[in-house]
């Protein structure tokens, strides 16, 4: 009997472990799609820049409809942050005043990416259209990723993903030949945009499901550690299509890389896109969106493949319950959890991890590498990064999340700062290979992986949605930041000036910033159950908030204390 329910609970195992492999193939592709631009961007620059240099009415077309593009996706960006601060405020005057400050500033961006720009092609508009070509993807993630709460109620978790592997291989295969699937008739290259946008919608979707459907289908007392294997399988991405491009590369003039070397990297996303398709076909729906959807049968049948039928019941009862629905407004606990929610999602990019990620190839160019040397270097730099997540992961229950991002933060700076001085002082190259994969390794133990532990412990439950605002800071910062990378580290008067080494100081002052943001506002959520970090942000709430004002609020929205 012993022997059978054992070979029983073995085979729920492997289920289980099946499933939860198959759903990180979406983080695999997060990092694959994000990081796939780091071995073509010389390319792409050579491609689809240098010719417009030698055709004035192509540039002057490229230019106009990017100033197009950059204007709508702003756009669509402001609709999102607008419909934020609608959860967020409860009073409509609140909101109206909130709205047009996020309509003036959003109007800022992009007059001063875009609309300030004349129409003749120089050296910064030229900057501004490849940065554009590089980041249009993370566009997309900030849509995908806004998006994804919608898709998991309305088309399900499992569909969601679907719906994601479908737009990375529209993408992987649109992104490869942009030229032959012209069918809006406009420049190729922002037809790649187009594609790169679609790709990275679908990224967005996956960096939100993946995680969501692991957790909804993982038993309780192993899903800490199969809902990380999502991040350990972000970085897989990075590692496995570094080596991917360095293969293609490998031997390849620079000539054939420029013509068509690119194409093939961007079309190696097809076959893991599909891999994820076709796996995402074999697999359930999570039993909580079964329940949810009133499918309590098939929601059972699940519950008995992965826990059998003498826990299975027990845990239906369970998801049935805790499937009553708690609102609550999203300042009902002050404004300090979202302010640093935002704050942590920001400073995870503003501290120029993508500024390395994404132009690992170029920086090491710049520093007197072949292509080949260049591409070789990224792999180092991504399985150093991947070696340090699992350190993070190994680490971040016994020493703590403060800590941890505390000194990443610090050592981060110190990488960036020493960094600068490397290009700066034109030093040895390998000083700086050194300094960034030291930064790169305090980035993978500390504000990588810990920023996701913290951003899902912060948050009480009768405010999860209000995660999405820190997701959509997440990726708005990374577009900020890849968009202007290329704009400081290709400027004539910085590289003249400070021979490339002006970015990396930025990113230095980023690093000290968030140190000081952790130290001052991040509480220690280590062994911190749910209620007590609840009431952590009650206790700061009530020093600013009197308590009548909790009381109209919580009538307003029709929540109790107990509710929440």
């Amino acid at each position: 009997m012993i022997s059978l329910r054992s070979s029983s609970n073995n085979e729920n195992m492997l289920y289980v472990t099946a499933i939860t492999l198959t759903a990180t193939l979406g983080g695999m592709l997060f990092g694959y799609d994000t990081s796939v631009i780091a071995g073509a961007i010389d390319a792409l620059k050579t491609f689809f820049i240098v010719p417009l240099t030698l055709d004035e009415k192509a540039a002057a077309e490229v230019i106009a409809q990017v100033k197009a593009i950059g204007v709508i996706s702003f756009l669509i960006i402001l609709g999102l942050i607008i419909s934020f601060i609608k959860k967020i405020y409860v009073a409509w005057g609140k909101t109206f005043v909130a709205s047009i400050i996020a309509t003036i500033s959003i109007y800022g961006l992009v007059y001063y990416l875009f609309l300030r720009h004349s129409s003749s092609l120089n050296e910064e508009v030229i900057n501004v259209i490849h940065g554009f070509n590089v980041s249009s993807a993370v566009i997309g993630c900030i849509i995908g990723g806004s998006m994804g709460g919608y898709v998991s109620q309305n088309v399900s978790r499992r569909n969601g993903l679907i719906l994601s592997a479908i737009l990375l291989i529209v993408s992987a295969i649109g992104s490869a030949i942009p030229d032959k699937m012209n069918f809006m008739g406009k420049q190729v290259i922002c037809m790649f945009m187009f594609y790169r946008l679609i790709g990275g919608i679908g990224v967005g979707l996956a960096s939100m499901l993946s995680p969501m459907y692991i957790a909804e289908i993982a038993p309780a007392k192993i899903r800490g550690r199969l809902v990380s294997y999502n991040q350990f399988a972000i970085i897989f991405g990075m590692v496995l299509v570094s080596i991917v491009n360095y293969l293609i590369a490998k031997g390849q003039p620079q000539a054939w890389i420029d013509a068509a070397g690119w194409r093939w990297m961007f079309a190696s996303e097809i076959i893991p896109a599909v891999l994820f398709l076709l796996l995402l076909l074999l697999v359930p729906e999570t039993p909580r969106y079964l329940v949810l959807t009133g499918k309590e049968s098939d929601a059972q049948n699940v519950l008995n493949r992965i826990y059998g039928n003498l826990e299975a019941k027990l845990i239906f009862d369970e998801i049935r319950n805790s499937l009553v629905e708690k609102r609550a407004p999203w300042l009902s606990y002050g404004g300090l959890v979202l302010l640093v929610g935002i704050l942590l999602s920001a400073f995870q990019q503003f501290v120029g991890i993508n500024s390395v990620l994404y132009y690992a190839p170029a920086i090491f160019m710049k520093l007197g590498f072949g292509i080949e040397t260049a591409l070789l270097q990224t792999i180092i730099v991504n399985s150093v990064n991947l070696s340090f997540t699992i350190a993070a992961i190994l680490l971040v229950d016994k020493i703590g999340r403060k800590p941890l991002m505390t000194f990443g933060a610090i050592g981060m700076g110190i990488s960036m700062a020493s960094l600068g001085f490397t290009f700066y002082l034109q030093a040895n190259s390998i000083l700086a290979l050194i300094f960034i994969l030291s930064f790169i390794a305090c980035f993978a133990f500390s504000w990588g992986p810990v920023t996701w532990v913290l951003l899902s412990e912060i948050f009480p439950n009768s405010i999860k949605g209000a995660m999405g605002v820190a997701f959509a800071a997440q990726w708005l910062a990374n577009l900020l930041v890849s968009i202007t990378f290329p704009m400081m580290a290709d400027s004539t008067s910085l590289s003249e000036r400070f021979h490339n080494g002006f970015a990396y100081w930025i990113y230095s002052i980023m690093g000290g910033l968030a140190a000081l943001i952790v130290i001052k506002l991040v509480p220690e959520t280590k062994r911190k159950t749910l209620e007590e970090m609840e009431n952590l942000w009650r206790k700061k709430e009530s020093a600013i908030i009197p308590a009548n004002t909790k009381e109209v609020i919580s009538e307003e929205f029709n929540v109790t204390e107990s509710g929440k």
